[in-house]
């Protein structure tokens, strides 16, 4: 049954166009380059990169209704900035609406936006397939200078060294934490991971409730605990080792804090809003979640809400992983509606831009100049939680690509649902679950 339903699965992979390249979630070491190959490649001619006639072209994006009126003001920004473009946003949907809608789009060669944004899941299948088209000759043909995006963004909106997007609305996981009550306590969030159950029994506590809880609906939020104890996930030879020795100290741990009661463990359609209320009410005191929804905990919270990075490993490393979408040009588009694109994503992706939409979503800065900035300080001053952040900037590593990605990170969760909630035994539950993820990984090829 389980290889019927991965055969079925890999059908409809197929049939959707699209197949990711390979990663074990290495981090990255130096500054992407930026290479050609691939979709797009060769570009106009030297000097074929401006605009000289009228037009209009549409942006696809993803943000909700409460971001409107900030599109609309951000939009009208460049219309009025120059006389030849015309931009036109329209709001599809969700990633997963924006991807679909794409995808048709490509498979019959119109009906393309200018400009698209992408959740950064997509950035290997548009780069490997030629959806997105590749950025590097405009970027050398037009002087445009990428070094001040943080190194790990930057590589998030790559495929195979080729720039084929670029970073626009980032997230990145963190520690959301009752200051007050820290405050008050004399609590600390610790840096390395052996002093964590000290500090979750010390939260405990002082709550009355949960040291934290750990979100078990997207296993985004504890992967990195795992990678940076070198844990691949996917090994080079295409297997899993999530039963291996440094895994399953990851989860043992996990379980003795389930066990102990210092760590709750939220898992389906309501944990999300669950969680989030058990942090508002003072019942946990932290949470690890995302930091795009900085905003929505301060304006539910009567206290002061703090953020932290992740602690550190016992190899000592404390990456975490990118969030949020990027920015790309559909390929198939003409060179004139590429040359306008190319322009209006510029303007979108600019440290002043990035800097306004950091303000009124909660997404963070992709920028390493703003550390010294005027406008990262004012930034810092209405959001001083966010400093931890922007010490980590470089720390933010790509996601995991892999064709077989969404089958494996199901299966893994529904995997440590059973292992934390259920009461499974960890070592011989580990061992299934390899198993069925084997068998998922070998199906991709």
């Amino acid at each position: 049954m389980k290889k019927a339903l991965s055969l079925l699965l890999a059908l409809a992979m197929a049939l959707s166009l699209f197949a990711c390249s390979k990663s074990t979630g290495a981090q990255p070491s130096a500054p992407p380059s930026q290479s050609s190959g691939g979709a797009g490649d060769s570009g106009p001619a030297p000097g074929g990169y401006e605009v000289t006639e009228p037009i209009t072209i549409v942006w696809w994006h993803a943000l909700e209704d409460q971001y409107s009126a900030d599109v609309e003001r951000i939009v009208k920004g460049f219309n009025d900035s120059q006389d030849l473009i015309t931009v036109e946003p329209q709001y599809i949907g969700a990633y997963k609406d924006v991807n679909e809608a794409l995808v048709s789009a490509h498979a019959a060669g119109s009906g393309l936006p200018g400009v698209c944004v992408a959740n950064t899941d997509y950035v290997a299948q548009y780069g490997a397939n030629g959806v997105f088209e590749n950025l590097d000759p405009y970027i050398s043909g037009t002087g445009y200078d990428v070094t001040d995006f943080s190194t790990g963004l930057l590589l998030s909106s790559q495929y195979e060294g080729r720039q084929v997007a670029m970073p626009f609305l980032h997230s990145t996981q963190v520690i959301y934490y009752n200051k007050t009550m820290a405050d008050e306590k004399g609590i600390t969030i610790p840096e390395k991971i052996e002093d964590f159950e000290a500090f979750l029994k010390a939260g405990a506590e002082a709550c009355g409730g949960y040291g934290a809880m750990i979100p078990g609906w997207d296993q985004w939020y504890f992967e990195t605990l795992y990678l940076n104890e070198g844990v691949k996930i996917i090994t080079d030879d295409n297997t899993c080792d999530l039963n291996g020795e440094a895994a399953l100290k990851v989860t043992n741990q996990f379980r003795a804090w389930y066990e102990a009661g210092l760590i709750a463990w939220p898992f389906g359609p309501d944990a999300s809003a669950d969680m989030r209320q058990t942090f508002y009410d003072g019942k946990t005191f932290c949470v690890l979640h995302t930091s795009s929804l900085y905003n929505n905990y301060v304006d539910n919270c009567d206290f002061e809400v703090g953020m932290a990075w992740y602690p550190a490993a016992s190899t000592g490393d404390k990456y975490s992983e990118v969030g949020g979408c990027v920015l790309g040009i559909p390929a198939k588009n003409d060179q004139a509606t590429k040359n306008a694109a190319w322009q209006f994503l510029q303007y979108l992706v600019g440290k002043d831009v990035n800097m306004d939409w950091a303000k009124v979503t909660g997404y963070i800065p992709t920028r390493n100049s703003v550390l010294t900035t005027d406008e990262g300080v004012k930034f810092l001053e209405e959001k001083p939680a966010f400093q931890c952040v922007f010490d980590n900037l470089n720390l933010i590593n790509p996601r995991i690509q892999n064709a077989a990605w969404s089958e494996l990170a199901t299966t893994w969760k529904n995997y440590m649902d059973n292992m934390m909630n259920q009461g499974g035994d960890i070592s011989s539950e580990s061992e299934t679950m390899v198993e069925e993820i084997d068998e998922i990984l070998a199906d991709r090829g």
